[in-house]
């Protein structure tokens, strides 16, 4: 008896080593497979951008500088008013820009009811989707990071790099400072640009002056931004920007006939002090503020992205560097948007 226990405790420790030989090496095998090809979802960079009626070739024009100069898995978030929407959309899919990944997107102008001061001098300046930078949370909902550009801008460098753009702790956001490239001054002064908040905030009025922020402090460009939803939504930033717009309404704190542009000024209220910058090259601007003021070719062919922010469009004439521009645009499949040139 005590034989055979013996032979079946020598049988049973025979088959757990087998068991383990065998079992261990499988286990191994199947870790070593998951560190050799991981199924990573490669980080989706979510660009917003509008296509208002009658400019929407810029939108187009932005979206194919992007697109064609970066391997990164870009997701378009094409912004418009429901008119708009049906021509924008037929646009992407009937040209080369198909292969894209976008989502159009409809922004309700009822949000802007009574919170805009109507102003004569440029009323362009007031349409809604100039202000769809303030209601970021409310139009991308799934995202932590997000790249807002305007229309009027090309990209000539990988959106990826923008994208990488640190944010301090406790930033919503990321701007271009207004006085970050010496090589712009000269243009600046010469077509009369102003790059301070004296030139956006009217300081005789009691209520720009309680800010108590001096007016010959740098302002910056909200028509480049990358910005951290979760830093926007906790600092309520969409209702400290609606304060100040009811408030230009009630006691005309600013105006387009300073700065040039509406929207900028509450959101220079708004992030003074609060807010990290971009790369001076990742966002050149001021092509559009004068007809005849030129940056040299050199310094162009460097910049990662370029804005026409001003009156003068690259899609209308007169403007300046079009042929920049026109490198990246695509002719609208309907008809509709024409280029305005000398010969047309």
């Amino acid at each position: 008896v005590n034989q055979i226990l013996l032979l079946l405790l020598i049988l049973t420790v025979c088959a757990i080593l087998y068991n383990r030989v065998h079992q261990v090496p499988s286990a191994l095998k199947n870790e070593t497979a998951d560190l050799e090809s991981p199924e990573e979802m490669e980080e989706e960079i979510p660009v917003v951008i509008c296509a208002a009626a009658g400019r929407m070739g810029a939108a187009i024009a932005a979206i194919s500088s992007i697109y064609s100069n970066t391997e990164a898995n870009v997701l378009f978030y094409v912004v418009g008013l429901k008119t708009t929407i049906p021509h924008i959309r037929k646009w992407i899919e009937n040209s080369k820009l198909k292969e894209i990944k976008f989502k159009v997107v409809e922004f309700n102008p009822m949000v802007l009811k009574g919170k805009i001061r109507q102003d004569a001098s440029r009323p362009e300046l007031l349409q809604p989707l100039n202000f769809v930078r303030f209601y970021l949370p409310l139009l991308i909902q799934k995202h932590e990071k997000v790249i807002y550009l305007d229309d009027d801008i090309i990209v000539q460098g990988d959106i990826q790099e923008l994208y990488d753009t640190k944010l301090a702790p406790g930033h919503a956001a990321a701007f271009s400072d207004d006085c970050d490239l010496p090589s712009t001054h000269e243009m600046v002064r010469s077509v009369g640009m102003q790059n301070t908040y004296m030139g956006f905030l009217d300081y005789r009025k009691q209520a720009i002056r309680d800010l108590g922020i001096s007016p010959s402090t740098c302002s910056f460009n909200p028509g480049v931004i990358v910005a951290n939803m979760t830093e926007w939504k906790h600092q309520r930033i969409t209702k400290q920007l609606e304060k100040w717009m009811q408030r230009n309404v009630e006691e005309n704190l600013y105006s387009s006939t300073l700065g040039g542009g509406v929207a900028t000024s509450p959101m220079l209220i708004v992030f003074h002090g609060k807010y990290s910058t971009i790369n001076p090259m990742w966002h050149i601007r001021h092509l559009g503020w004068s007809p005849d003021t030129h940056y040299s070719e050199h310094f162009l062919q460097e910049a990662k992205l370029l804005h026409w922010n001003g009156r003068y469009k690259p899609w209308d004439y007169p403007s300046v560097h079009t042929d920049l521009w026109e490198n990246w645009f695509i002719p609208d499949p309907s008809g509709k948007f024409k280029l305005t040139r000398p010969d047309s």
